[in-house]
């Protein structure tokens, strides 16, 4: 038994939840997964994974175990970044997931800047708004908005504050009357981005004092922030969005910032990478970038 492949093909079974997923993404036969897994539990004399015909079942032991691993294959990863990455400048390719407005609008014309910087660095962006598992997909950064990073096997820095404002075209504001207070914002029409974590309520501040307003959906919900504001600029409604997303439009006149005495929550842009992939020199160069590009 090659022991050092069985932990790592262990690792990726319980990462990924089958054999199937495992195979496809070592590029292994199923057969191969399955002998190196028996002869793992052979060899340890305790069975580490209980299979049934629809779902794995990781015993008690086979927990222990993969955190024992995960902990021992990530130092001997770093150790190989150490000296590959001590003489030469970062390279490599770096793996980034980040939602797709604040892609368009903040990342991706930063990375096009970086790659120039770091030519020996190759990257594949993948824009999804959806939540992604960074360590079952593979990813070495995230680049999310919201809150700091709580998960245990994630570090997060943050890149910038996300100031957000609401807004609404002027078409729709001379059709359905402008919010003088809070409360007017129940008879206006205020559209969803489904996948913020409070889609249908709304905090806001001013003068020490914490106001929440929530109401029921709209008659538009969308996963997407600019294709929110696209939806607000054809005038169907109120939105709540970071000011970096509309600001030329706020500028231009085409949407007005509503209620300006009042403070929307502010969130915050941050770079979330896997635990063991902190001492990589080109994840370490990559988030250095942002956070210097970004606090500009």
């Amino acid at each position: 038994m090659d022991k050092l492949r069985a932990i790592n093909i262990f690792r990726r079974v319980v990462e990924l939840g089958s054999f199937t997923a495992a195979s496809e993404d070592m590029k292994l036969s199923k057969a191969a997964i399955s002998k190196n897994i028996n002869e793992l539990e052979a060899f340890l004399q305790s069975p580490l994974i209980n299979r049934t015909t629809r779902k794995l079942h990781i015993t008690e032991n086979g927990q222990r175990y993969y955190n024992h691993i995960c902990t021992v294959l990530d130092e001997l990863s770093n150790a190989d970044l150490d000296i590959i990455e001590s003489t030469d400048e970062p390279r490599g390719l770096l793996k980034v997931s980040v939602p797709m407005s604040v892609g368009l609008l903040l990342v991706n014309p930063a990375i096009c800047d970086f790659m120039n910087s770091y030519p020996e660095i190759q990257v594949e962006l993948v824009m999804n708004d959806e939540y992604t598992d960074l360590i079952e997909k593979g990813f070495d950064i995230a680049i999310r908005g919201g809150g700091a990073q709580k998960n245990s096997s994630l570090r997060s820095r943050k890149l910038m504050d996300l100031d957000r404002v609401l807004c609404a075209s002027p078409d729709y504001l001379e059709r359905m009357g402008t919010p003088s207070k809070l409360e007017d914002l129940h008879s206006h029409n205020c559209l969803v981005y489904s996948l913020s974590s409070s889609p249908t309520s709304w905090i806001f501040h001013r003068e020490g004092n914490i106001e929440k307003f929530s109401f029921n959906k709209g008659s538009y919900t969308v996963d997407n922030g600019l294709a929110s504001k696209q939806a607000s600029l054809a005038g169907l409604g109120i939105i709540l969005t970071p000011r970096v997303f509309v600001s030329d439009e706020l500028k231009l006149g085409k949407l007005i910032s509503l209620l300006d005495a009042w403070q929307a929550d502010i969130h915050a842009l941050y770079a979330i990478y896997p635990y063991h992939k902190e001492p990589s020199k080109k994840v370490r160069s990559f988030i250095d970038f942002l956070v210097e590009r970004f606090t500009q």
